[in-house]
């Protein structure tokens, strides 16, 4: 059986049309939406509204850590739109997820990324997706379990959750081969971007359920570029997938 692992498409929908090339499925691990791109500062739904230097000085602003300022200026920008800026976003969301959900091959099965807008992916989901949040299902064999989503942060992206609502989807998944998760679970390594130069949040639910019941993998995302990409708690072996818009290419699993 071969799996294909993507994780953080954000709007790469030209290299996801063909990730699952040579799979029997392909797993998407969710941020499929580009708000800002902190390498092309001309792209993403931020830039298309405001422009690059704009977008260049938000993303300084937020790399320093000066988030009040950052949405200082995001909050004038937004009311420097003609009508309500949610509208503004929900059009360029649409659209990004239109082109990706076309791209998106199949079978594939999705769980969301912390910039995802859950209530809009069943307008774009076509046969063969299924999508999956805190839930299970069986692939070549093995028990996959799936956790959605992020912990908040100061970065207030569109679906992050509570800690204990987080806990209680990690807990319904219960016992599984291979966990897949949107972020990692919380160990320093895995969670700390060489590029941002900052800890990203990790789950210590996911850690806990990790430690108890010993999948074969835990597979997750979010990190870009992490200091460390895999290490190994018992018997499990954990993995960033890794940058699906940087890399282009598809984390390779098979059994």
């Amino acid at each position: 059986m071969r799996v294909h692992v993507v994780s953080d498409v954000h709007g790469r929908a030209d290299a996801l049309a063909r990730a699952g090339d040579g799979a029997d499925a392909l797993i998407c691990l969710g941020d499929l939406i580009l708000f800002v791109d902190y390498e092309d500062h001309s792209k993403g739904i931020f830039a298309e509204l405001f422009g690059a230097e704009r977008a260049a000085e938000f993303i300084g602003l937020r790399t320093a850590k000066r988030f009040d300022e950052a949405r200082a200026m995001s909050s004038e920008l937004w009311a420097s739109l003609e009508g309500d800026p949610r509208e503004h976003i929900e059009r360029s969301v649409r659209r990004q997820y239109g082109e990706i959900f076309a791209a998106m091959p199949t079978p594939a099965y999705l769980t969301y990324g912390n910039v995802d807008l859950p209530l809009l992916w069943p307008e774009y989901v076509r046969e063969g997706h299924r999508v999956l949040d805190g839930e299970t299902a069986e692939i070549g064999g093995l028990r996959f379990g799936f956790v959605g989503g992020g912990l908040r942060t100061r970065y207030r992206t569109p679906y992050e959750i509570d800690d204990e609502e987080y806990a209680r989807k990690v807990e319904a998944v219960g016992e599984v081969d291979v966990l897949c998760c949107h972020i990692p679970p919380a160990v320093p390594e895995l969670l700390y971007d060489v590029v941002a130069r900052r800890f990203e949040r990790g789950s210590e639910a996911t850690l806990e359920a990790i430690r108890r019941t010993q999948p074969r993998y835990a597979l997750f995302g979010h990190v870009h570029q992490p200091l460390a990409a895999r290490t190994r708690i018992g018997r499990t072996e954990c993995l960033n997938v890794g940058h699906f818009r940087g890399r282009g290419v598809p984390f390779v699993l098979e059994w």
